[in-house]
């Protein structure tokens, strides 16, 4: 029986802040898939190596962790004033599932380096920072990715070291402007509401829009202490089945969707997150994290898991939601106001800036800052078995 030969598609594989994944140019993908759809879904499951009963992606690029089963399709920008499309789809490992429903913070800050190495922007300094304008597809939003340049090449080697990535790169800062768009920044109304979970507990909740939708409860509450690590949770059938249950409640009464058995189609959306007053711990490096070092400890769940350090949309959640006073957040951070806020998580620490203002008794997000890293790991094609038809 003769059978297809595999196909070749220019890719590159990049990490950004404390994810990595696939990055595609939309012109080098195959025509089928240069459209949202089915077909470029089971490509991009096909790239990342899912679904995969095993757990491993022993047969593609992905990672076998939300982390790592990224991809990114990137293209001359379709907005005025930007630079660039970007399109995020977070693949699922054990399901033939891409979910198109968020953005990936984290992977944000290699968007701008890529961007300028393939040629999609137009005009970058020599030396200096380039400042790339990007529209961010999925939730429609603009992003401002800082990229330092040396030589008229981006400079990814540094000294800015970054808790949840090895080694130290270049610093990349990123602007998220006006994180909510047109979303209700608090879906419910209220800064802190009450969530009733069968069969689980009823809790303290602040539902939030900003960067990715967030809900977010008390550690103790669950009775955690908000210093857990990844192995003291993810073992856990139990509380990871809770976390869920939990989530796909919330997703109810955050408006994202009808019933409860919906959730399970929209896995990258919304999270988990649970925050403590800030209490010493040691890191999951062996980095021991003084409570003098950090404002409160955060811990969040992606794609069903406890993340090994803090998506960077939770990030832009977690700045915006501590510079609001009487939020969850600001509560556990001490209160009151705020520009910033350094959290803990398990990896370590993160620093993070929202600017906030009031207008007509509402609450709004002008911008929220962080800092991350970004390198290319390797560029080329990647092989994949033509699943297009």
């Amino acid at each position: 029986m003769n059978h297809k030969p595999q196909i070749t598609i220019p890719a590159t594989y990049m990490r950004g802040g404390t994810s990595k994944g696939v990055f595609f140019n939309l012109t080098d993908l195959p025509q089928a898939a240069q459209v949202p759809g089915e077909a470029r879904d089971r490509l991009l499951l096909r790239v990342i190596g899912s679904p995969d009963p095993y757990g491993k992606h022993t047969d593609g690029m992905g990672g076998a962790t939300s982390s790592t089963s990224k991809t990114v399709i990137l293209s001359k920008s379709s907005q005025p004033d930007h630079d660039v499309d970007y399109l995020f789809g977070q693949v699922a490992i054990d399901k033939a599932f891409v979910d198109w429903s968020g953005n990936c913070g984290n992977l944000t800050a290699a968007v701008g380096a890529f961007a300028i190495k393939s040629g999609l922007v137009d005009k970058v300094p020599v030396d200096g920072v380039a400042v790339v304008r990007i529209w961010q597809a999925n939730i429609k939003q603009t992003i401002l990715s800082h990229i330092p340049m040396t030589n008229g090449q981006v400079q990814e080697t540094g000294d800015f070291e970054l808790d949840g990535v090895t080694f130290p790169a270049a610093e990349v800062k990123v602007e998220f402007v006006n994180p909510v768009g047109d979303a209700e920044l608090f879906p419910t109304g209220q800064l802190v509401d009450t969530l009733k979970v069968p069969g689980v507990g009823t809790f303290e909740a602040t539902f939030i829009n900003a960067g990715i939708p967030t809900i977010f409860l008390n550690a103790e509450a669950i009775d955690y202490h908000g210093t857990e690590l990844q192995g003291d949770i993810n073992g856990d059938q139990d509380a990871l089945t809770m976390f869920e249950t939990i989530r796909a409640h919330g997703a109810v009464k955050m408006g994202l969707i009808q019933d409860i058995a919906e959730a399970a189609d929209r896995q990258h959306t919304p999270k988990v997150a649970f925050v403590a007053p800030p209490k010493s711990y040691t890191s999951s490096s062996g980095k021991s994290i003084s409570d003098d070092d950090i404002d409160l400890n955060v811990r969040a769940l992606s794609m069903g898991l406890l993340h090994h350090a803090m998506m960077g949309t939770a990030a832009v959640a977690i700045a915006t939601a501590s510079a609001i006073p009487g939020t969850l957040v600001n509560l556990a951070a001490g209160g009151g106001d705020r520009t910033e806020v350094r959290f803990g998580h398990p990896s370590g620490t993160l620093k993070v800036g929202a600017e906030v203002s009031r207008r007509d008794g509402l609450w709004q997000v002008n911008k929220v800052i962080m800092s991350r890293s970004a390198r290319i790991l390797m560029s080329g094609q990647v092989h994949v078995p033509d699943v297009l038809g």
